[in-house]
């Protein structure tokens, strides 16, 4: 399962998966929502393990099932470069510093409260920047898909999220597969070997270690 179809070279047999994957987990998301007015789900997993390509593919399927549903992900909070350059941490975007988990938080207790609409930030990985408002939260969305690769981080901040997750699903690829996605990821984005090498190195594998070795269990932990 991948975040990109063209960047990771996956084909039809992989979309077939993903959409298997989702069908099933489809079923254990609409037994867990009984008959609760929202369920928060949360879609945890490393860099590169397929959480958005899930997510969307869940979407679909409960659409078709009759149920309102919206994916929230957490790449909205990144911090702009702006304020990550006057930090020093534009060479470790998307590391779990590098967001502002207090924001999402509110964002997540406002989204658990069903407060009429609720407009949310998406980020934009084309222009590298968070768009605010690009999408709403309506009441009567009923399942709430929220991804990101640092939901179940056992360290604050993260931990203060996991009250707010009714289920929990992790996505659990081999390291050695998550780095060759992410390696064919920036190759796709035009840039070289060389520069791939050393974003993996300086950033995108120390963070897929924060997520593989800091998070706490899953409700289910599915293939990726």
């Amino acid at each position: 399962m991948c975040d990109d179809e063209s960047e990771n070279g996956v084909g039809g047999v992989v979309l077939e998966r993903v959409a298997t994957l989702a069908a099933g987990l489809a079923e254990r998301l609409l037994l867990a929502a009984g008959d609760r007015e929202r369920l928060m789900v949360a879609i945890a997993g490393a860099p590169g393990a397929g959480k958005s390509t899930l997510s969307a593919a869940l979407v679909e399927v409960l659409s078709a099932r009759g149920e309102r549903a919206i994916v929230v992900p957490m790449d909205g909070f990144h911090f702009d470069d702006v304020v990550l350059n006057q930090r020093g941490h534009r060479a470790r975007k998307g590391a779990a510093f590098t967001f502002d988990c207090a924001g999402f938080e509110v964002l997540l207790r406002r989204i658990r409260q069903r407060e009429e609409q609720i407009a949310i930030p998406v980020f934009d990985r084309r222009h590298e920047l968070s768009r605010a408002g690009a999408a709403i939260v309506h009441a009567d969305a009923r399942i709430v898909l929220i991804e990101g690769n640092y939901l179940l981080l056992r360290e604050q901040p993260w931990c203060r999220l996991h009250e707010l997750f009714d289920y929990r699903v992790f996505l659990d690829v081999p390291r050695e597969e998550l780095q060759r996605r992410l390696r064919q990821r920036i190759l796709s984005h035009g840039h070289s070997a060389e520069f791939a090498e050393q974003w993996l190195a300086g950033n995108d594998l120390l963070n897929i270690d924060h997520v593989l070795g800091g998070s706490v269990a899953a409700d289910l932990r599915l293939p990726g």
